[in-house]
């Protein structure tokens, strides 16, 4: 009994420390984003958004979540200048191996 009590409170301590805290779901669905600096620009940057195929609408959530996040970080600011952004029209929106890629931005 002792070693079973044990083993629980691990599993709920162990439960508790994983980053899906962190995990945000948009349209009801997880998404693998990568945002990077274009051409060494720290105010620039593209963000990518894998597997949007899911959920068109959840990747274009997704990708503006992470622009939010680095030029908040960055310099205080939720502002950005889209290049090609989220709200593009939808025909104009290309998969590139299921992913969705767009640029923007910081406003210094």
């Amino acid at each position: 009994m002792k070693y079973a009590l044990t083993v629980l409170t691990v599993s709920a301590l162990l439960a508790g420390c994983a980053n899906d805290g962190e995990r945000v779901a948009f349209d009801g669905q997880y998404f693998s984003t990568k945002l990077r600096k274009v051409d060494g620009q720290r105010d620039v940057f593209q963000v990518t958004v894998k597997d949007a195929g899911k959920s068109i609408d959840g990747a274009r959530a997704a990708a503006r979540y992470e622009a939010v996040k680095y030029c908040v970080g960055n310099y205080g600011s939720s502002d950005i200048d889209w290049t090609f952004g989220p709200d593009a029209p939808t025909g104009t929106l290309r998969l590139d191996g299921g992913a969705l890629t767009f640029q923007g931005r910081c406003p210094q």
